[in-house]
């Protein structure tokens, strides 16, 4: 299924030097997102900072939206994962996307601008009607959580 996203260009060198964001294999879920930076970033060890990504995007379809998600090499080989988890857009924001990278490694990180620094990935939506009950349907699980299935 294809959907279209509005991508507006806040920063020049996208499409300029850098690649405008596509999907790097048929399969991909992803589109990269790169660090938008005036000049190079380092990152100390349990260090925080809000990167932008010199885009904007208004996906318009209330039934989609999008999430912000770390790139796995880094976050493994680096320790360079989002300092909020997961970023989500929302289908009528409009503003510039900018990503929060948080350093849990032991070692500083230095970003270069335009390094590819997260991922965004668009997914559908399901909006509940909130019910309030008394009780639930007794099911095999019940309020079980937290490991209580054991670790093998």
């Amino acid at each position: 299924m294809q959907h279209t996203l509005e991508v507006k260009v806040l920063d020049p060198r996208w499409g300029r030097d850098w690649d405008l964001p596509a999907y790097a294999t048929e399969a991909s879920a992803g589109l990269d997102l790169r660090a938008a930076l005036e000049q190079p970033l380092e990152l100390a060890p349990g260090g925080v900072e809000l990167v932008p990504s010199g885009l904007a995007i208004h996906i318009g379809d209330p039934s989609m939206c999008a999430v912000i998600l770390p790139r796995s090499g880094l976050g493994h080989r680096h320790g360079i994962v989002l300092g909020n988890g997961t970023g989500l857009i929302d289908a009528d924001y409009q503003g510039p996307l900018q990503v929060s990278v948080w350093n849990r490694g032991t070692q500083p990180f230095t970003i270069q601008p335009g390094d590819r620094i997260a991922q965004l990935v668009l997914l559908p939506v399901v909006r509940a009607r909130v019910q309030v009950v008394d009780g639930f349907t007794p099911s095999g699980r019940g309020g079980g959580g937290f490991g209580h299935t054991g670790l093998r």
